[in-house]
């Protein structure tokens, strides 16, 4: 039965409330970005997350330049997501440029690509999620509070910036992966050492797994469209390809087409635009959206920790994001593990570049980190780089961060938080999305005339 005493209380405390935050900058995120909620009455009358970073020009720095400059530029973009923005460039010139790579060329990427996920993941996780859990401002103090959690998290971090200096030629902005194909070729020991690294390192996820299961996550859900990659075949968990779903519109549209299901807009608070699709006005990208989308594709083992820590599609928790890219790096690693295999046991052989055989418009996509980068190209009949539109998985995400923490301040100030701690539940929501700023911030594209 229903306590309406209890009930009129709790709506006389919302409704008599006023909150102003003002957070500049947001910490344990990469870029500049600011928070501003004021709440008169109970009622919301501003809020913001304001990316205050310039745009950063690199469609820009491509226009002019040659067809193969595109991926060595544009891995620039991030040192995070440098095999990311690599990836998905490759995929747009060569789309462009009538290229079809190598079974072997396909392996090598993957396998970059995972060290990527996994680098990113752990270092997101331990170093910028799990301090908000732990009550601590930091990683640093958790160095003497926790020493086994922080060496644990450096020694899987090194792990994957291995594999990304393995198989690229280096640990970040790989020099060995090229429009057509790949100039590096790892030899088969250090492919083994690997291997037997990352069978090792199970134990070390075992253990991160019994961290973040004695971790409480906020409780809030909101009503939203989670877009990715998929593999609609039923093959692979989309990472390195697939046509772009949701769960709105599970329907699959070609990668070439994004602009159908991704549309930018300007806004005046943001240097940074905001997406969304035809069925919503905002949307979400990242591990969560990924685990939503592509939970029958899964490794088995990955399941395994979804189903211990009590995540299950469809989630609408944004917190549980970390949950997510959590469950993603076992996956990662038990596919690292598997590709590593099929390259010992076919044998790798050096392989010369595929060639263009035409020049146009291309389009390709990745599933990175923090979820589905595009990147597109105009390429002249000499192969000049006309045009460039790259759509960053934080850019797509913002619109939806904000619609979140409409949603949720009222929440918070029902329960009785005080300013502080909004503030700081604020804080994880933006965090729990895993951003990368300045990588979001990009010009007005020009559109390409065929």
């Amino acid at each position: 039965m229903i306590n309406e005493d209890s009930v009129l209380e709790r709506n006389d405390r919302l409704t008599s409330r006023d909150v102003a935050i003002s957070v500049k900058h947001i910490t344990r995120v990469e870029g500049h970005g600011n928070l501003s909620v004021n709440v008169k009455d109970g009622e919301i009358t501003n809020l913001e997350l304001a990316i205050v970073e310039s745009p950063r020009f690199f469609e820009s720095f491509l226009r002019g330049r040659p067809w193969s400059d595109a991926p060595h530029i544009t891995c620039r973009i991030c040192g995070i997501c440098s095999v990311g923005h690599t990836t998905a460039s490759v995929h747009a010139m060569e789309s462009a440029c009538g290229i079809q790579v190598t079974p072997q060329t396909d392996r090598l990427r993957k396998l970059i690509l995972m060290g990527e996920e996994l680098q990113s993941h752990w270092l997101h996780l331990y170093f910028l999620a799990v301090p908000d859990y732990l009550g601590v401002g930091s990683v640093i103090p958790l160095a003497g509070s926790h020493p086994d959690v922080v060496q644990r998290a450096l020694r899987m971090k090194k792990l994957a910036n291995d594999i990304c200096g393995v198989v690229g030629g280096r640990h970040i902005h790989p020099i060995a992966v090229h429009v057509g194909g790949v100039t590096h070729f790892p030899k088969a020991e250090d492919l083994l050492g690997l291997k037997k690294r990352l069978e090792a390192a199970r134990e070390d996820a075992r253990e991160m797994v019994e961290l973040f299961a004695s971790l409480a996550v906020p409780h809030f859900e909101r009503d939203t469209e989670y877009l990715s990659l998929k593999d609609v075949g039923g093959g692979e968990y989309a990472f390195y390809d697939g046509d772009i779903v949701s769960t709105k519109d599970p329907s699959p549209t070609p990668v070439s087409s994004y602009r159908d299901r991704v549309i930018e807009t300007v806004v005046p608070h943001s240097a940074a635009k905001h997406c969304r699709t035809p069925i919503s006005d905002t949307y979400a990208v990242g591990a969560l959206a990924r685990f939503n989308n592509n939970f029958e594709q899964l490794h088995p083992k990955a399941k395994e920790v979804a189903s211990a820590l009590g995540l299950r599609a469809i989630c609408m928790n944004p917190y549980h994001n970390n949950t997510a890219q959590l469950v993603e790096t076992i996956h990662c690693m038990e596919v690292a593990i598997e590709l590593i295999d099929e390259l010992l046991t076919i044998g790798i052989r050096p392989e010369p570049l595929v060639q263009p055989t035409r020049f146009e418009r291309g389009a390709g996509a990745a599933e990175v980190p923090r979820g589905v980068l595009f990147h597109e190209y105009g390429v002249d009949e000499h192969g000049t780089i006309e045009m460039a539109n790259l759509v960053i998985p934080t850019g797509q995400n913002l619109a939806n961060i904000e619609a979140d923490m409409r949603a949720l301040v009222p929440q918070l100030l029902a329960d009785g938080l005080d300013r502080d701690a909004i503030t700081m539940r604020l804080e994880m929501l933006v965090r729990a999305y895993d951003p990368c700023i300045s990588c979001a911030t990009h010009i007005l594209d020009v559109e390409w005339v065929d």
